[in-house]
């Protein structure tokens, strides 16, 4: 029969090791957004499940997997949009959306305003700013937080 403390050191050896593939997880994540992720394919490649996958990633980063695919294609979206030269479908498919509705809503949600809104009223205006401070200035509040700037009507 095994040793309890061997059975922790275990559980404690696994938990790092989840911790490290999560860590890949969102690395891969950062590279490649533009191509078309999903959780089943990220789990995989983490050998996980796509449950256990999305669980620990939520634990780890307070968001889902999906959740922050989404971020970071929405922060790229901003830059590109801001300089001014793309339409938003380009920028829509150049992020790695395939659903120009889906893009606005999740670009609302996280800025605030709807994405044509942001480009006239941003392009240009880091114009001169070095890039890291834009980007820093720039980036979309996460989990649903942006302050709707006007009233819903259905």
């Amino acid at each position: 029969m095994c040793h309890p403390a061997w059975g922790r050191a275990l559980t404690a050896a696994q938990r790092l090791n989840d911790l490290a593939r999560l860590r890949r997880v969102r690395d891969r994540i950062d590279r490649e957004y533009a191509q078309p992720l999903n959780v089943e394919a990220l789990a995989r490649s983490a050998h996980m499940s796509a449950g256990h996958l999305s669980r620990q990633f939520r634990l780890a980063y307070g968001e889902s997997p999906y959740a922050y695919l989404m971020t970071r294609r929405i922060e790229r979206a901003m830059a590109l949009l801001r300089r001014g030269d793309l339409s938003v479908t380009d920028v829509c498919f150049a992020v790695g959306c395939s659903s120009l509705g889906t893009f606005s809503t999740r670009f609302t949600e996280l800025v605030g305003m709807p994405p044509s809104a942001y480009q006239r009223r941003t392009a240009g205006a880091a114009a001169g700013m070095p890039s890291c401070v834009a980007k820093q200035v720039t980036r979309p509040v996460r989990n649903r937080e942006a302050p709707v700037t006007e009233p819903q009507t259905a």
